[in-house]
């Protein structure tokens, strides 16, 4: 009888478990995805490519992000990638809330 009464308070702690491992999994592909994009900002004059580096390496959650490449024309100043990708939560146990992960990388321009 008890058992009954606490394998659904298990399956659900388990469930959240599995669901925050995969949304550190997305913030560790955001913040990657952030970095790459701030040194290629760095290193070229042309935001768009800072841009592809960011999607490129997002992969596959690329099309949903929104990103943002801030880059000065002065050598030495700080060229800020924003990556923001959003995230539904477990759809068929949690109700599918929708979170938004983000990350910022910036990196002194080169040249």
């Amino acid at each position: 009888m008890e058992f009954a009464l606490v394998i659904p308070v298990v399956l659900v702690v388990i469930l959240a478990v599995a669901e925050i491992a995969v949304v550190a999994r997305v913030q560790l592909e955001v913040v990657n995805a952030a970095r790459e994009g701030a040194r290629e900002a760095a290193a070229s004059p042309d935001p768009a490519q800072a841009l592809a580096a960011a999607r490129t390496a997002l992969g596959g959650a690329a099309d949903d992000a929104r990103i943002s490449v801030r880059r000065p024309h002065l050598v030495g100043a700080a060229a800020e990638v924003e990556v923001i990708v959003p995230h539904r939560i477990a759809p068929a146990v949690f109700g599918g809330a929708l979170v938004e992960v983000s990350a910022s990388a910036s990196m002194r321009v080169e040249r």
